[in-house]
């Protein structure tokens, strides 16, 4: 394996250049309107480095369990417990020149990374895990910049679409079907948030692993017109009308927890350097 530093360079050159080469079709794609603002860039990485970065992710029961009638998924955040090769390549994200790139594709004047990787790093999701239609958190840890994009990187290889754990978005609300993106094998999914953008990831039926890298961007102006402030908000599917009612109201105090509390009263998941 390269040295840290040279791994990360490494996964940085490409991706600069897979963006590079894509930039003018992603541009485009992602100015589409009438829909949540998202575009995606298949074959970011060699083969070889994704598979790489696949056999680094650790077992399920060294990471952190989410599950409950939000979400079930396992998550690591605290990367220094885990291969170096996890670290290296979400960071690679968070080099200048990746950052200053994906800021021109999506016209954002000002792009931040987040260093603390505040609700990010890397999660797996197996067979029955899901995470229910939600809009994500507005704002960093500290609440000083708005939360503007995602950008989602997935590296199980052979991974079909109708296993699920697919980026579902819900363009036109609940009320309307949900557009699709296939969590592929090294494919780069790069998506607004703002107080519409709600999204999910299907349910899971097939027995392996579905591996993604996570990291999200910031901003000093909000990803709309207006400044808002919201807690990572939940809802239930069409079909879950009773776990929508509950989803509501638990975002709801959630969101009044948070006007009261600045930061909550759990312990917020961010990266302890």
């Amino acid at each position: 394996m390269l040295h840290k530093n040279s791994l990360r360079n490494h996964y940085v050159e490409q991706i600069l250049t897979r963006l590079e080469q894509s930039k003018s079709a992603l541009m485009d794609d992602f100015a589409i309107k009438e829909r949540i603002n998202t575009c995606y860039i298949d074959n970011l990485l060699n083969e070889k480095d994704v598979i790489e970065i696949y056999n680094a992710f650790p077992e399920k029961e060294h990471l952190l369990q989410l599950k409950d009638i939000r979400e079930h998924k396992y998550v690591g955040i605290q990367l220094n417990k885990y291969n170096p090769i996890l670290e290296e390549i979400i960071y690679a994200f968070q080099d200048n020149r990746v950052v200053n790139l994906i800021a021109e594709i999506t016209g954002f004047e000002k792009l931040i990374p987040d260093e603390y990787l505040y609700a990010a790093g890397f999660s797996l999701m197996e067979y029955g895990c899901f995470l229910n239609p939600h809009l994500d958190n507005s704002h960093d840890k500290d609440i000083n910049n708005y939360r503007v994009l995602n950008l989602l990187y997935y590296v199980t290889p052979d991974w079909q679409e109708d296993y699920g754990g697919n980026l579902e978005l819900w363009d036109e609300g609940l009320k309307q079907p949900c557009r699709t993106i296939h969590s592929k094998f090294n494919r780069l999914v790069i998506m607004v948030t703002n107080r519409t953008s709600l999204h999910s990831v299907s349910p899971i039926n097939h027995h392996g692993r579905r591996c993604c890298v996570s990291n999200y961007y910031f901003s000093p102006k909000p990803a709309a017109t207006e400044k808002y402030y919201h807690v990572t908000s939940f809802r239930g599917r069409p079909e879950q009308q009773l776990r929508d009612i509950v989803l509501r109201g638990d975002a709801s105090l959630r969101n009044l927890v948070r006007k009261l509390f600045k930061h909550g009263i759990k312990k917020p998941h961010f990266y302890r350097k």
